[in-house]
């Protein structure tokens, strides 16, 4: 298949009029659009989103490539466009970008597809190749350059296989290509690398020519494993990894780490396999990166090279141990919130109500929240050996009443104890190595795990935490209020990220703590989450002609969105509008959640949106605080928001 079959000139933009990320990002989706090649550009935009979230898609050298692979593709096709002035896109080197390649795979994209792709990526970091597209002023020019450029690549791939054949056995056995060795036959260097990203269509066969491109040039051989979306392709074998003085791992998603056990491995983003592939040879061949060990069990990983913030790191380990709770928590009250209702009309003891809140409550799915949050916060730190001491910590924890910020510090606790004990370990003979994941580290991470938390943690925190509760129960009505407005208006900030999950996290801990009967600061952050989708719905239903027929289409899923609880119905817009759609959400919002503190409602379940208004302290006011925060948002938004171009 040629590149020019998926990169169609009726879709390519020779001149993109926008100026930011998000525009740029919403004219080649409309593009998309217009040529019948996507059918929800919703749908479609947040996988964009989702994959730009991971890592920016700018790659730098004045080239963007977003993608995304979804069922709102109908057909695989590839957006070039060109920016003048050039776009400022998060990209990794800072600097502008001014060609763009939106690539749009079905779910089912066939292997055809996704080699041309592919294809495509690795054209794009040849810097003669960019300059003339760069140049190029018609969709016919630009078409002209690829048939020509994948002419000359298939070209150098028929003479390569012609070489391998002639080095087979006899001439008659080709050597087969995935095997071959890029760079000097002469040369004693040798590395191997992975290369992988989340979606696996691009950045991945980017960072592979990257790197044998520069292997090349510095004469060093080198042998790459691409983990794309048609799986693990060029294996590396056991053979070749042991002759490696090194080993480049250039992804963004987990690889197969086990067979590295005993190596130098230098672990980066996939940014850097198509950036810097010079830095990243030059530390495989000297050796200059940490010996990776497996801790005698296949998958064990030991910990990556970090990178970031040491703020960045505490937020990724604390959303691991959020997200993993986040489950028990929807299960758990939901369940619960039903226990409430049937307790309306029957009794206490009524079988269907004893049944609900054992599953749901303190001696179900709520008993897990803490040791789960503080097992997979530890989990994301120190890897699997200190899932085991982070549970503990945080069962001992829940038991103790050091509620939510115990097992906040059980977690970390545990996660670092770990560390600490790899490092202690690491002078133990290596006859010793398979004892370290099965005896030394389970006891000696208990035991001190369990000791800091008895002797200090536990007190601790049980006393911060008993203040906590005592002082939101003593809070006069003016300080609730504003409680209320800065935990409701963090539910719209990010809608779904730190913020909202802090929020949130905060009102699970209090409601727990409680015995599952404060919902006060429930109450608030629930009435929060709702104003966004909601506030999008009422604008699109009342401001038909500010938003697309798309849009507003979506409006309508978004009044389902508001009522059940889920903000995240509103993210699309916020990407695609974020100065009048977060500003617009976050003061509606806001109102909502100080509305009712100052009602001082009470919702004693922590999910189900207006489900569970029934089990409200004050179902009316509730409903009413919802709907002034959705309507303030929602007239801001409709009355800020500029009219379409087309009226």
């Amino acid at each position: 298949m040629k590149i020019t079959d998926l990169m169609i000139k009726e879709t390519m933009i020779m001149n993109l009029q926008a100026v930011s990320k998000e525009a740029a990002i919403d004219e080649l989706i409309a593009s998309l659009t217009a040529s019948g090649r996507i059918n929800d550009p919703v749908l479609f935009k947040e996988k964009i989103l989702a994959r730009e979230a991971q890592s920016s898609t700018g790659i730098g050298g004045g080239i963007a490539m977003p993608h995304a692979k979804t069922k709102a593709v109908n057909e695989a096709t590839v957006v070039f466009a060109k920016s003048a002035a050039g776009v400022d896109y998060a990209s990794l080197d800072d600097e502008p970008a001014k060609l763009f390649f939106m690539i749009a795979a079905p779910e089912g994209a066939g292997n055809m597809h996704l080699r041309t792709l592919a294809a495509l990526s690795r054209l794009l970091i040849e810097s003669e190749f960019i300059e003339a597209l760069m140049n190029a002023r018609t969709p016919d020019e630009v078409t002209a350059l690829f048939d020509a450029k994948q002419a000359e690549a298939e070209a150098e791939a028929e003479a390569e296989a012609k070489a391998n054949e002639a080095a087979g056995t006899g001439g008659t056995k080709p050597k087969a290509p995935e095997r071959v060795i890029v760079g000097n036959p002469d040369s004693q260097s040798f590395v191997v690398a992975v290369t992988a990203c989340p979606t696996g269509i691009a950045h991945t066969y980017m960072a592979e020519d990257a790197l044998k491109k520069k292997a090349k040039e510095m004469g060093v051989n080198i042998r790459v494993e691409t983990n794309g979306s048609e799986g693990a392709q060029n294996v590396l074998t056991a053979d070749e990894i042991a002759r490696a003085s090194g080993v480049i791992i250039a992804a963004d998603k987990k690889v197969e780490m086990a067979r590295f056990a005993g190596k130098p491995v230098l672990q980066r983003p996939v940014s850097d396999g198509i950036r810097k592939p010079e830095e990243l040879i030059t530390k495989a061949i000297k050796g200059e990166a940490p010996i990776y060990r497996s801790e005698g069990r296949d998958g064990d990983e030991a910990p990556a090279e970090k990178s970031g913030s040491v703020g960045s790191r505490i937020y990724k380990d604390l959303m691991n141990g959020i997200s993993h709770m986040l489950p028990f928590v929807v299960g758990g009250g939901i369940l619960l919130a039903i226990s409430f209702l049937f307790e309306q009309v029957a009794s206490v003891d009524n079988p269907i109500v004893k049944l609900l809140q054992t599953i749901g409550g303190g001696d179900g799915a709520f008993h897990f929240l803490i040791p789960i949050l503080a097992g997979f916060i530890a989990l994301s730190i120190g890897d699997r050996p200190a899932l085991m001491p982070g549970m503990v910590g945080g069962y001992m924890a829940l038991n103790s009443n050091a509620g939510f910020l115990g097992g906040l510090a059980a977690g970390f606790l545990a996660g670092y104890v770990v560390i600490m004990l790899r490092k202690a370990f690491a002078g133990l003979p290596k006859t010793l190595d398979g004892l370290k994941p099965i005896l030394l580290y389970p006891v000696f991470s208990l035991l001190i795990t369990g000791g800091i938390m008895f002797y200090l943690f536990d007190p601790v925190f049980s006393w911060l935490n008993e203040g906590l509760i005592s002082g939101l129960n003593n809070l006069g009505t003016g300080n609730a209020v504003l409680l209320g407005l800065v935990l409701g208006g963090m539910m719209a900030i990010d809608m779904g990220g730190p913020f909202n999950k802090a929020a949130y996290t905060f009102a699970i801990g209090v409601f727990t703590s409680s015995g599952n009967t404060n919902g006060l600061m429930m109450a608030a952050v629930m009435a929060g989450g709702m104003v966004p989708p909601l506030a999008i719905a009422l604008a699109t239903t009342f401001f038909k002609h500010k938003f697309t027929e798309t849009e507003r289409k979506s409006g309508l899923t978004n009044y389902v969105l508001g009522l059940s609880f889920i903000t995240e119905g509103a993210i699309p817009f916020a990407a695609a509008d974020p100065m009048r759609v977060l500003t617009s959400c976050i003061a509606g919002s806001a109102v909502a959640g100080g509305l009712t503190q100052l009602w001082k409602i009470n919702v004693p379940a922590p999910h189900g949106g207006i489900f569970v208004a029934a089990l409200s302290s004050n179902a009316l006011l509730f409903i009413l605080a919802v709907l002034i925060g959705s309507v303030i948002s929602g007239l801001t938004l409709g009355l800020w928001k500029k009219p379409l171009r087309n009226g």
